[in-house]
């Protein structure tokens, strides 16, 4: 999510460590010019070449000619390729017998919204369904500008306001097919689905019933309602889908001084300024001080039973979830891997004490309520722990303010905290490639080293980070192991910029803020950046245009440029179908302002993408991107 550097929340103020104490984080850094001995000995051990040079082109995965920046307010992809506006926000997602169209002055009632695809994309997964030559989009909303989701924007505020945000807010379900050369919604589908912050939910896992998800409305603490700022998402293998609630805290209005709890989740008086607790008491936590842990949790969905209720599972930990990615170890057991988009933050793995069952979603509904979460601590000699969050054990007690199991994962930042885990630069987005190699986007931190913020450390190692960095691991064994060995793919930046700890170590395209990731079958890895709005195109991001798609070369190390977005936006969420001849991407929040919310009396003032109307208004939209000769993406 783009959010402004003041506005981002900055809650962990737990002295962990800093290990920069103990190495340099120069040891650790994999690409770029200058290598030693070290470095090399990683790239070959990864399969990578040393010797690869920017702008060369000497990529064999990759086939395609870099996009140039640009600043343009379109979207722009290689030569031999087109990109197709397919799902925009506020087209009907397909219910039977409700497709009320997108009303380009934003006068679409709340009723209406809920059958229509939400604001602001964001993860995207597909599954195809063969039987029917069709599949299903599983498409996030994160969040809405109420200056372009209503006529006069919140100049006026009213509870019909309140229910159209959170109707634009969860996940849209829609059924794709390819026909007539070009992919298009099936409208009505049987699939088609909202699920919005207002869906009843359920809880299920360790902190199901727990007193603190206990509330008037649901005094058994077991029935939540809704889910929101869905950031990224994971499918399992089993055919189910994980959305993540990310920045959930900013929709509630605080106490001016909350207690140590909300205080570590960062709540405070007005949230972020939704201002839904004006007319939705459950947002208001100084009446509903229990409504703020009923989010944050990682949400199982079955795409193919719209009857079914969506499950927050407890077991995953309660964080501000960005992403999830799936894996299965050789036994069998899921792993879910996660981090939490916030500065100084953790990074999360959970291990499955049961094997997944043939049978699909119905076999394994109580698979992911049982097993053990685990907060990585990454150590300077380039080794790292997870350290296990289980009540009891490692001061993880009453004494030190964990009454049970519950406690533990609903208090998961605290329990990390305790623990000794890493403070993180806003780990996002979690990729693991075909050799085991697991990625998580650092997509930057400009409180690092500042002031009395946490110093630079190994895993870190970049004060002011305003750029962002990769880091990657591989387990010391399979994916439930409770060690691995890491090193650094990439430090972001531009070459070009004066200061060092912005020039970055890119072979080939310059980039910053890295967010989204996902892994093609093929093993390349694609980046999607999310440069904030407010410094798009300035100061240090001056060379890097608009925010961009790119592509990781896994042999060479080379990074090249895919496609750039127009003015404003986010490129986020990025799945394909199995035989990689299109690959679906989210533009998200085309003219965003610098404020983030755009002035209702000028909703084109920063783009007009994608419908280029006079009386229109930009739209988040999904992409549909295919090679013109019909092969397979990216070569």
């Amino acid at each position: 999510m783009t959010t402004p550097f003041p506005d981002m929340e900055d809650s962990n103020d737990s002295t962990n460590p800093d290990i920069h104490r103990i190495s340099s984080p120069s040891r650790r850094q994999v690409l770029g010019g200058g290598l030693g001995a070290l470095g090399v000995q990683l790239l070959a051990g990864l399969g990578l070449s040393a010797c690869a040079t920017p702008g060369q082109g000497t990529s064999t995965a990759i086939g395609f000619k870099s996009v140039a920046v640009n600043t343009l307010d379109q979207v722009t992809v290689p030569e031999g390729y087109v990109a197709q506006v397919l799902v925009p926000w506020g087209e009907p997602v397909g219910l039977s017998g409700e497709a009320p169209a997108f009303r380009w002055d934003a006068s679409n009632t709340a009723a209406e919204q809920a059958a229509q695809l939400g604001m602001h994309h964001d993860g995207i997964q597909f599954l195809p369904l063969p039987a029917l030559g069709t599949g299903l989009l599983i498409i996030n909303h994160e969040y809405t500008d109420d200056g372009l989701l209503h006529r006069d924007g919140m100049t006026t505020w009213s509870l019909e306001k309140v229910r159209k945000s959170q109707a634009a807010h969860g996940l849209s379900i829609v059924e794709v097919a390819f026909q007539e050369g070009r992919w298009q919604a099936v409208r009505p589908s049987p699939y088609a689905r909202r699920i919005t912050a207002n869906t009843p939910m359920r809880f299920a896992g360790p902190a199901a019933g727990h007193p603190l998800l206990r509330t008037a409305a649901d005094p058994r603490g077991l029935t939540p309602l809704g889910t929101l700022n869905n950031c990224g998402s994971g499918i399992t293998p089993w055919g189910t889908v994980l959305t993540c609630e990310e920045n959930f805290i900013g929709y509630f209005d605080g106490p001016a001084q909350p207690d140590a709890h909300g205080k570590r989740w960062g709540l405070k008086r007005g949230g972020a300024g939704y201002r839904w607790h004006e007319h939705d008491a459950r947002f208001d936590a100084t009446r509903n001080p229990h409504e703020p842990n009923r989010f944050g949790w990682m949400v199982e969905i079955d795409p193919q039973d719209p009857s079914s209720v969506p499950v927050k599972r407890t077991a995953l930990g309660r964080a501000a979830h960005e992403a999830a990615r799936i894996v299965l170890t050789k036994e069998g057991r899921a792993v879910v891997y996660s981090g939490e988009d916030a500065r100084f933050e953790y990074i999360y793995k959970f291990v499955s004490r049961d094997r997944v069952q043939p049978g699909g979603a119905k076999a394994n509904q109580h698979l992911l309520d049982h097993g053990t979460l685990y907060v990585a601590r990454f150590d300077a000699n380039g080794r790292g722990q997870w350290l296990p969050l289980i009540h009891g054990a490692h001061s993880l007690d009453a004494a030190h303010g964990f009454q049970d199991a519950g406690d533990v994962l609903i208090k998961s930042r605290q329990a990390s905290d305790l623990l000794g885990a890493t403070k993180m630069d806003r780990p996002e987005w979690i990729e693991v490639d075909p050799q085991g190699w697991v990625y998580v986007t650092l997509t930057n931190n400009s409180n690092r080293g500042v002031g009395d913020a946490p110093g630079v450390d190994a895993a870190n190692p970049r004060a002011n980070n305003s750029m962002g960095h990769i880091i990657r691991w591989k387990e010391t064994g399979d994916f439930d192991a409770t060690s691995f060995e890491w090193n650094h793919l990439v430090l972001a930046g531009d070459p070009q910029q004066s200061r060092a700890q912005a020039q970055g170590n890119i072979r080939g395209d310059a980039f910053a803020c890295p967010d989204g990731l996902w892994v093609d079958s093929r093993g390349v890895l694609w980046i999607q950046t999310d440069i904030a709005s407010s410094t798009l195109a300035k100061g240090e991001m001056s060379g890097l245009g608009h925010n961009a798609l790119l592509a990781v070369d896994p042999r060479s190390g080379e990074v090249r440029r895919f496609l750039v977005g127009p003015a404003g936006c986010e490129i986020t969420g990025m799945t394909g179908t199995p035989d990689g001849t299109t690959v679906f991407v989210n533009i998200q929040h085309p003219g965003e302002s610098p404020s983030e919310r755009s002035d209702p009396a000028q909703p084109r003032k920063y783009s007009n993408w994608p419908d280029f109307r006079a009386d229109g208004r930009p739209r988040s939209a999904t992409l549909a991107i295919r090679k013109i000769d019909g092969g397979v993406v990216g070569t």
